[in-house]
């Protein structure tokens, strides 16, 4: 009885799944699973691909088939789902599905089950995905908000900023004072060296005429003295 069962079943299969199963045996299939996954703005991934292999035990459909999950070779890694790490969640996700339907064929159940929970489980990591950004998003607005809000003032927080911003005005007028004075300083000492020059010798002749202007009067005044006498 199961031998003809398992032979009726793989009938449906052909007809159901003409280019995704692929003969291993007699009583040895796999069917591809091309999973319908929405992408994420920007992501232009191909959608991920699962091989279900089947196994008739001589007493399917009284008994469980022999299953077990892969991907194709070569297969890119996709971003939220992973068959080396995540094989054995999805298988276990499918034995509600074998308890329900013992006794009758139930491959197609199976195949429909597993295409289910491969895309929940990569629709519920985007989610999470999209809640952390989110969040993120949320503390990076925050954050920018109290940038424009500020801290709250308090009566000993404006005291301590007066007594600081005092004590700021201070220092920059005692700096202020001091640059003044050093560049005074400087000013005075170019005063001194441009003296030295041409404007010494300058002042040095005009005092030597002056004296030169009272020698020649007291000549006059004894030329006088002779011609009297």
């Amino acid at each position: 009885m199961g031998i003809e069962e398992q032979k009726e079943e793989r009938e449906v299969l052909d007809s159901i799944f003409p280019e995704e199963i692929t003969d291993i045996s007699e009583t040895e299939y796999r069917i591809s699973i091309l999973l319908d996954v929405t992408n994420e703005d920007g992501d232009d991934s191909e959608p991920p691909t699962l091989l279900l292999r089947i196994q008739y035990p001589p007493t399917y459909p009284d008994s469980a088939p022999l299953l077990d999950i892969s991907a194709p070779p070569n297969a890119p890694k996709h971003k939220f789902l992973d068959i080396s790490s995540d094989r054995a969640t999805l298988l276990a996700a499918l034995t509600p599905t074998i308890e329900e339907n013992l006794g009758m064929a139930m491959v197609f159940t199976l195949y429909s089950s597993l295409k289910d929970s491969a895309e929940l489980l990569i629709a519920e990591r985007q989610a999470a995905a999209q809640a952390l950004r989110d969040v993120e998003a949320a503390e990076a607005e925050e954050a920018e908000n109290a940038k424009f809000h500020g801290t709250q003032v308090t009566r000993e927080s404006f005291l301590k900023w007066r007594e600081g911003f005092r004590r700021e005005m201070r220092e920059r007028e005692e700096r202020r004072a001091e640059e003044k004075e050093a560049e005074d300083k400087k000013k005075r000492v170019k005063e001194e060296k441009r003296m030295t020059g041409r404007e010494l010798w300058e002042g040095g002749l005009a005092k030597g005429g002056e004296e030169e202007e009272e020698g020649g009067d007291g000549l006059e005044g004894v030329e006088k003295l002779k011609i009297e006498a």
